[in-house]
């Protein structure tokens, strides 16, 4: 049995319930709040190995929450919402949020996504040097990024994935892994999202310099390169 504690803060007290009884026959101990004041309270009091996060959350929203546990802890989060839009879905992921789950779900897909979120915290992208191509600098210590020494100013999840394609610089990568590295080992939200944050970069540093960096590999993935 796993031992693992875990975080629930939905404020459907049925499904609420629901996810503890089936979290705690697979092993997990589990705690509830049904707001996101409270919620927050508890992850900030408490320590948890994870938390499941609703979005439509009453006196503090889950977009809130997750901001304001983020600014101290690196704790796994599964976002839970009734929404299934991208822009839903980039935001989470950008606020730090590892994993991502629409209503109605399987229990056994959620369960999947906990297994996968806590081993995640294991396989993170390595830290402690900087990295170049050109004229790009990406400092992680710093987590800074520049362009001819301007600040190129990206979130949390674009600096990831730049991290990652400068470590592979001149390799192609696919979108899987992409998904794997950036997003989290056995990622299983849509792998569209690589597509949005590619753009992201592209908006922000290609565009922006005139210079193109990240290449299109039809049929394949993305390719980072300097020419």
């Amino acid at each position: 049995m796993s031992g693992k504690k875990i975080l629930i803060i939905e404020d459907e007290v049925k499904i609420a319930r629901f996810l503890e009884l089936e979290l705690m026959h697979e092993g997990y101990q589990v705690a509830q709040a049904h707001d996101g004041r409270k919620g927050l309270e508890m992850a900030e009091r408490e320590t948890f190995d994870l938390i499941i996060l609703d979005i439509m959350l009453p006196y503090m929203n889950g977009i809130e929450v997750l901001r304001k546990i983020r600014h101290n802890s690196e704790v796994p989060i599964i976002m839970l919402t009734a929404k299934d839009e991208v822009m839903d879905k980039v935001i989470g992921l950008d606020m730090g949020a590892n994993d991502y789950i629409t209503k109605p779900f399987a229990i056994e897909e959620l369960l999947a996504r906990i297994r996968s979120a806590l081993k995640t915290k294991n396989h993170g992208i390595s830290e402690g040097r900087s990295l170049q191509s050109g004229s790009l600098k990406l400092d992680i210590d710093k987590h800074k990024v520049t362009y001819d020494e301007e600040t190129v100013e990206l979130t949390k999840k674009e600096f990831d994935l730049l991290h990652y394609f400068l470590e592979n610089h001149d390799i192609v990568l696919t979108r899987d892994k992409i998904l794997q590295t950036v997003w989290g080992y056995d990622y299983m939200g849509d792998t569209n999202i690589v597509d949005v944050y590619i753009r992201y970069l592209r908006s922000k540093i290609d565009d922006k310099y005139n210079k193109k960096i990240i290449y299109t590999i039809r049929g394949v993935g993305y390719l980072l390169k300097n020419e």
